[in-house]
């Protein structure tokens, strides 16, 4: 294992961050491969949801899965997962994403390994619809919903250089052991399950400067 594989963060280069990633050339089959490699290498040994290739150096369009299940995510939080859960690894390469529909709203207090102890309050939409391509190079289509579609959107993000510091409606600075005992009592919230995921936030917005 590489001990000085770290990801990239906002007091190392934020510029780095903040640039658009790359499409993948994915007939460079040699090439691909050593980035998941280091991707997988890089989730396996940490306690992050998934990761995208230029939090870690690689300004390319690939997002490695590690685990979006909440339930699963929830015992972790507060120590009660078995072995199996708290080694469980996803897996999934995502290539080239791109989302092509959103639909409802949720909210959810998310950290970031680039961003240190920012934790934010980020909207995200309850569904999306997604392209992409798998390590064979075969072109999905598949909709991700609920939980799921918070990880990958924050991972989309970072694709085209946006933190989700950036679009949080608030920031809490927190440690790792912090964040477990706040999301106990601040977790996952479905707003709306359908609905143009714009148009939630607009209508959201409106309802809380009438207030």
């Amino acid at each position: 294992m590489n001990k000085n594989l770290k990801s990239i963060t906002i007091l190392d280069n934020k510029p780095f961050l903040r640039q658009i990633s790359k499409n993948v050339d994915i007939k460079n089959a040699k090439e691909l491969q050593n980035d998941i490699a280091i991707l997988e290498e890089y989730c396996k040994a940490n306690e992050v949801m998934a990761m995208a290739a230029v939090q870690l150096g690689i300004p390319k369009r690939i997002i490695y899965l590690k685990i979006t299940n909440l339930e699963i995510i929830e015992k972790k939080q507060t120590d009660s997962a078995t072995k199996d859960e708290e080694n469980y690894n996803e897996a999934r390469i995502l290539i080239n994403p791109v989302i092509i529909e959103k639909e409802g709203l949720t909210t959810y207090w998310e950290a970031c390994a680039s961003c240190l102890e920012n934790t934010g309050l980020v909207e995200r939409p309850y569904k999306i619809k997604l392209e992409y391509y798998d390590i064979h190079g075969n072109k999905k289509a598949d909709t991700f919903e609920g939980f799921e579609s918070t990880v990958l959107s924050h991972e989309m993000d970072h694709l085209d250089g946006i933190l989700h510091i950036d679009i949080a409606k608030e920031i809490r600075v927190m440690t790792v052991e912090e964040r477990k005992i706040f999301r106990q009592t601040h977790g996952y919230n479905i707003i709306k399950k359908t609905g143009d995921f714009e148009q939630l936030k607009i209508g959201k917005q409106k309802t809380k400067n009438l207030l």
